[in-house]
């Protein structure tokens, strides 16, 4: 990441320059906007800091100008103290940030920092995007962890394979997304996926499930039923939870695996197939096989290729990633404002087991999408009795939010009339709204 630094003033330019160094950034240090320009594009990875008062062009001119280029691009206002009403105007039309001159340098590195972090999220985002887009593993198996890396190529492998495949994970690893992975990834694609959880049918059904029946094969078999197992021909069959299939259809299962047949219930005659088996397991089936619980041949049938997931825990690199995948998703389909992130929030996702893996961290996010908070422990485990208050700073701090929030919302994004009503100055109110991570847009009534 790269922080492109603007000023006419090279003593200026070269005083910023010299804090930002000391702080691990890498700097471009420019005095002409134009040259600036230059080195700007959608992929671009960095900030632009850019005093606003510059002959030829100014600061307003030149975040037209990058906004043309890349509206995501953060443009941080380095300006007077008398231009402190401009460089507000500019905030509205679209710069991250403004700071004062003289710029106080813990302030500079900080106001960067975050501007940084920001187009992190924005080009991440973008590179998800695209990955979805694209379909298959790249774009359904998310992240970045060489566990996942892992995972992915094992998926591209074995996507044109024809073989069956054991998936082994915790529950919520998201073994029937890799098992759609496998399917659209491979020459499979136009035939059916035909998921079927095993653990959530009944023993009296799952048979004709599978299988399908013949009218009158059964009482209340009025009609002809096609079975999951017919229904995937050409294509592929998740089979879920396959340790808790019945042990007599084991034996059946067995012999599709083997001689790619079937009969529906009531029939006299075979039908052939042409398919692929994907199963998934929570537990160790031969484990089970030992116990006299599972089919011992039919495991060995099953583990042609088994691919392990990983749980959460031992991917933790992807926790951040995984959930604003999933808050943007939910914020989409609840129709609401993605939340900003706050490093609170992050250390808790961090520093969470996840016993539910994935699809409990996708929970957590519907619930942030919706406003209802992570419900995660703090950081250290749940607080008790004896544990420390929370600082006075960080209360007020909350309760100021709400009540700013809930100003905005009744003058409806009028940022003049709200900092009246509050008793503050227009520019204490953008400066407080700033902190706070608030837009006046998400209070403008429709």
């Amino acid at each position: 990441m790269t922080v492109l630094l603007i000023d006419d003033d090279p003593e200026v330019l070269d005083s910023s320059r010299q804090t930002l160094e000391l702080e691990g950034f890498a700097v471009q240090a420019v005095t002409d906007p134009a040259a600036a320009l230059a080195r700007l594009g959608t992929s671009w990875p960095g900030v632009v800091v850019t005093d606003v008062r510059m002959p030829g062009m100014d600061g307003f001119a030149l975040l037209e100008l990058v906004r043309a280029a890349d509206a995501e691009v953060p443009v941080v206002l380095v300006t007077g103290h008398g231009d402190i009403a401009m460089a507000m105007r500019a905030v509205r039309e679209g710069a991250y940030d403004f700071i004062e001159k003289p710029a106080e340098p813990d302030h500079l590195v900080e106001v960067v920092r975050r501007a940084l972090d920001h187009r992190g999220l924005v080009l991440e985002n973008r590179r998800l995007r695209a990955q979805l887009a694209e379909g298959g593993a790249e774009g359904r198996i998310i992240g970045r962890s060489p566990a996942v890396e892992r995972l992915r190529a094992t998926v591209m492998n074995l996507a044109d394979a024809e073989v069956d495949v054991l998936l082994f994970g915790e529950t919520g690893t998201g073994k029937e997304l890799v098992a759609r992975s496998l399917h659209e990834g491979g020459r499979r694609r136009a035939g059916n996926f035909v998921a079927l959880n095993c653990g959530a049918m009944p023993d009296s059904i799952i048979e004709s499930e599978l299988f399908g029946h013949e009218p009158g094969a059964f009482t209340g078999a009025q009609a002809r039923r096609i079975g999951k197992l017919e229904h995937a021909a050409g294509g592929t069959l998740f089979l879920d939870e396959i340790e808790s299939m019945p042990m007599h259809l084991q034996v059946k299962l067995l012999r599709v695996l083997q001689e790619r047949v079937i009969e529906r219930i009531g029939a006299n005659r075979t039908i052939p197939l042409d398919l692929r088996v994907v199963a998934a397991t929570k537990v160790d089936l031969l484990r089970l096989a030992a116990e006299g619980k599972f089919r011992e041949d039919l495991y060995y049938r099953l583990n042609v290729v088994t691919v392990p997931l990983p749980p959460l825990r031992e991917r933790r690199e992807d926790v951040a990633l995984l959930f604003r995948h999933f808050l943007d998703a939910a914020a989409v389909r609840s129709r609401r404002t993605v939340p900003p992130l706050d490093p609170a929030m992050l250390a808790r996702l961090a520093a969470h087991g996840w016993p539910g893996n994935v699809r409990e961290l996708r929970n957590v996010a519907e619930r942030v999408a919706l406003g209802l908070g992570d419900g995660l422990a703090p950081v250290g485990g749940m607080v008790a009795a004896t544990a420390e208050i929370e600082p006075l700073a960080d209360q007020l701090d909350r309760v100021e939010k709400q009540l700013i929030e809930d100003a905005l919302a009744r003058c409806g994004g009028r940022v003049g009339e709200t900092a009246e009503r509050l008793g503050i100055t227009r520019k204490t109110l953008y400066l407080k709204m700033r902190h706070h991570g608030l837009n006046r847009d998400d209070f403008v009534e429709e």
